[in-house]
């Protein structure tokens, strides 16, 4: 059974959630940037928690999907904050956390926030620092320049209307930067990454594997995989990454992953 609700944080804000119960290890979904806890990823591990029995949380940060909020008022540290706050109020005990892109970035941050929690991460193209890494270069000159003056512009996306990026993004982005630091993680971390990914390149997740300072990583590249991974062998190869992370025995263990 699905327990929905949304729960307000000191902000004001409702953030929106759907919570499967279980026992054992817990796995918790966190989205992308201008995503929502609905879509084929998230809907995907829901069935796949289900008839397993394991407990699955996934959200919506605020500005996104049903939970409050404006998108352009919010940072990669609010959403973070908000991923982290319903975590230690709506699941007990070590979670696998998956990631998809943006939502790779919040799972790193909250690796380091809740170290005790992490049973494991999975990244499906994971973007840390994208703000400044990926997103600032492609600016244009005079695009920046408008961001600087006038606080926001409008982009393109290829999946729908165009979005508002703001220069507090940006620059907010730049207080959670983890390439250059280095990533302390003890956990066992996977990372399911497109070469034919046009928003986050494969070579960023080379990047991001030699940030991380923890010694079971591993990454897989889909050679015809692009940034979303929602064909069915990519939900396929997700499913089998997680029921590894799992363990056959009911999470006692932790097999090697079998992608």
């Amino acid at each position: 059974m699905t327990e929905s609700g949304a729960t307000e944080r000191v902000s004001g804000i409702p953030l929106a959630w759907r919570r499967q119960p279980g026992q054992g290890p817990g796995v918790v979904f966190l989205g992308g940037f201008r995503s929502d806890m609905t879509g084929t990823k998230a809907e995907a591990l829901a069935g796949f928690c289900a008839a397993r029995g394991t407990p699955f949380l996934r959200l919506d940060y605020s500005g996104h999907g049903a939970s409050g909020g404006r998108f352009e008022d919010g940072s990669i540290g609010d959403w973070a904050e908000d991923a982290g706050f319903l975590i230690e109020r709506l699941t007990d005990g070590p979670q696998i956390l998956v990631g998809s892109s943006m939502g790779g970035w919040i799972a790193l941050l909250l690796a380091r926030r809740l170290p005790e929690r992490l049973r494991a991460l999975v990244g499906i193209a994971p973007a840390p620092d994208f703000t400044r890494a990926l997103m600032w270069p492609e600016f244009s000159e005079a695009e920046r320049a408008a961001l600087l003056r006038d606080g926001m512009i409008l982009r393109p996306s290829e999946y729908g209307d165009p979005y508002p990026i703001t220069r507090r993004l940006i620059e907010e982005g730049d207080r959670h930067l983890l390439l250059d630091a280095g990533i302390a993680i003890a956990a066992p971390v996977r990372i399911l990454q497109g070469m034919q990914d046009p928003d986050v390149p494969w070579r960023h997740a080379l990047r991001l594997v030699d940030a991380i300072a923890g010694e079971d990583v591993r990454l897989t590249l889909i050679k015809d995989g692009d940034h979303r991974l929602s064909r069915p062998q990519d939900i396929t190869l997700l499913e089998r990454c997680v029921a590894a992370l799992l363990g056959e025995d009911g999470g006692q263990t932790l097999p090697p992953t079998r992608v």
